[in-house]
């Protein structure tokens, strides 16, 4: 009896019991997390609002650094738009003082910081625009002084700074302990949730469970299917004998614009506006159905959903149904019209490359035809100037004063010094134009044949005047890298030569080659000499062509020969500078990169 009535009290209550269960699972936490999210958010806007005063600060002390900064440079005698226009960047600081009041107007003693800093800010503008308006002969430091020390406001920033770091601190600990609490809630609202819901369960499955386990058999593997068919982003269909759609995902769906419900069952060619009315691609599937061919990668075009023409990859196979003795197409589309475009325009670019490249080799053609004609239109009138100088020269005689042998000399002269210019200016272009042939140099090798050939030039100059020149070389150990050696034998022959020729009043003259490995793997060299130096304030314009800063006179050259170091050096990947005092000697220091190293070779015994 105890028996049927608990059944007959659990009929009567049980869809009250479980509308409470239900109320209670969503409702309640529902409210309790929505007042917790509420004071999240309050205490989110004070923090944020507390940031919001430090970013006003930090843009008011900008705006003051640049109109007194700028205030110092016009009052120098400078005058660009650029300092007007920081010089107007003071029409905002009213503003920034307002924002700031507005973002405390809820903390007095914070309004009372910001009122001292208007009223010694509106006095520093003054002074700064003041100071601006000087001329840069007036006495000025009595502005600048009253400018940086009369009306000082960084005790007052610092002080509204440090309240407002203090009240951030306050605000983010509060933030902190709500989203503990909310966390605590929400920890507490989910076991309760789920103790609620375990009991409902529970009491579910008194009426269920004599059904549970077929139904769960089922919805088992149709969710497999369905989860596999719809998480796939690639679009797929099933197409039956007459090629209509069986079923079909919601990617294929997404791209022909179809409506799930009303898709299955309709022929191929009556969707997607037409795109799949093509006669061939339905053939090529018929003989997939009825021959069981495969179709891989089958391009083709169609206009989908969004009227865009796409280009599609399709690939079909047969496969047998599992539920009926039937045989259906399984087919699946790819967009590959990205890459198509792609490679499209890889194509273009590259007739594009090939019609530049064409324009610069045609560009290379012509400086070899100008360097042809420098190199022999130009030396032939040089030529005839100094072979006719001589002639005159000699057909003078005893005949020819002092004067007319002056003007003789400085002629030829001239010309030689023309020539070499040529000679130079060829070098330097041929540098900069020719095809680089890499191969392993063997960097001491190269210095050795150069030193010799300055040697030998020393020792026929010795005898040509009687004064011989002693000269000391030190050279360290050097490696092998792979580079172009016609170049760096120009380098080395530039280099050195020049401290030869620059320690020529030097007893004895001192050249030291030294050579260090860089941590980085690169390679640094130095030309070191003990002759006339230079001074450093001109450094800049030491690898410039046509740059001397000495006398042509006093040490002769066309001023090519350190701009065409650097040319090698740049298409090396390379870079040079110099050190030096006058009278002191000089000294060059090139880097060259890691990447040329020569395989298994280190510095040269």
């Amino acid at each position: 009896m105890a028996l049927v009535f608990s059944d007959e009290l659990w009929d009567r209550w049980r869809l009250p019991a479980l509308g409470l269960a239900a109320v209670a699972i969503i409702v309640v936490p529902w409210l309790t997390l929505r007042k917790l999210s509420e004071e999240n958010l309050d205490a989110m806007r004070w923090v944020t609002h507390t940031q919001d005063v430090g970013v006003a600060v930090y843009q008011l002390q900008a705006d003051v650094r640049d109109v007194e900064s700028a205030a110092l440079t016009m009052s120098k005698g400078i005058d660009a738009p650029g300092l007007r226009e920081r010089m107007g960047q003071a029409r905002h600081i009213p503003q920034r003082l307002e924002r700031l009041a507005e973002l405390t107007r809820d903390n007095p003693s914070q309004l009372v910081r910001i009122g001292r800093i208007q009223a010694l800010l509106e006095r520093r503008m003054a002074l700064a625009h003041q100071l601006a308006r000087a001329a840069p002969g007036d006495d000025q430091r009595e502005l600048v002084q009253d400018l940086t020390t009369r009306y000082p406001i960084r005790g007052l920033i610092e002080a509204l700074q440090a309240s407002e770091e203090q009240l951030l601190q306050q605000r983010s600990a509060v933030f902190a302990q709500q989203q503990r609490q909310g966390e605590l809630v929400s920890w507490t609202a989910l076991v309760v949730q789920l103790l609620l819901l375990g009991l409902v369960l529970w009491l579910l499955h008194r009426q269920i469970a004599h059904r549970a386990s077929a139904e769960r058999a089922t919805l088992r593997a149709s969710a497999r299917a369905a989860s596999v068919l719809h998480t796939v982003r690639e679009p797929i269909v099933l197409l039956d004998r007459e090629l209509k759609v069986q079923l079909h995902n919601p990617a294929f769906a997404e791209l022909y614009g179809l409506d799930d419900a009303d898709a299955d069952g309709h022929a191929l060619d009556t969707l997607g506006a037409g795109a799949w009315s093509d006669t061939a691609v339905r053939q090529r599937l018929m003989d997939v159905l009825l021959r069981g061919r495969e179709l891989w990668d089958y391009e083709h075009e169609q206009r989908t959903d969004d009227d865009q023409v796409r280009t599609m990859l399709i690939n079909a196979r047969r496969m047998p149904l599992p539920d009926k003795d039937d045989e259906v197409v399984l087919m699946t589309v790819s967009d590959v019209t990205v890459q198509r475009a792609v490679q499209q325009r890889v194509e273009e670019l590259n007739r594009q490359l090939e019609g530049k490249v064409e324009q610069v080799s045609e560009v290379n053609r012509e400086l070899e035809a100008f360097s042809y004609s420098v190199s022999h239109d130009l030396r032939a009138p040089l030529r005839h100037v100094a072979g006719f100088s001589e002639k005159l020269g000699r057909h003078l005689g005893e005949e020819a004063d002092e004067k007319s042998k002056h003007y003789l000399d400085v002629i030829s002269n001239s010309a030689r010094r023309m020539a070499a210019l040529i000679d130079d200016l060829l070098v330097y272009s041929r540098l900069g134009r020719a095809a680089m042939r890499l191969q392993a140099v063997d960097m001491q090798s190269l210095v050795a044949d150069t030193r010799a050939m300055l040697d030998a030039n020393l020792q026929s100059e010795a005898e040509q005047t009687g004064v011989s020149r002693r000269v000391e070389w030190k050279i360290a150990a050097l490696p092998i890298l792979v580079s172009d050696d016609n170049m760096m034998r120009q380098l080395w022959l530039n280099l050195l030569g020049n401290a030869l020729k620059y320690s020529a009043n030097a007893s004895p003259a001192r050249i030291e080659v030294d050579y260090q490995r860089q941590p980085d793997g690169s390679h640094l060299f130095s030309v070191r000499d003990n002759g006339a130096g230079f001074d450093m304030a001109y450094a800049g314009k030491l690898f410039g062509v046509f740059q001397r800063l000495h006398k042509a006179s006093d040490y002769p050259g066309t001023g090519i020969g350190l701009a065409s170091v650097r040319r090698v050096l740049t298409r090396h990947g390379g870079r040079i500078w110099a050190e030096s005092e006058v009278d002191k000697g000089a000294t060059f220091h090139f880097l060259l990169p890691s990447a040329l190293d020569a395989l298994n070779q280190g510095p040269a015994a």
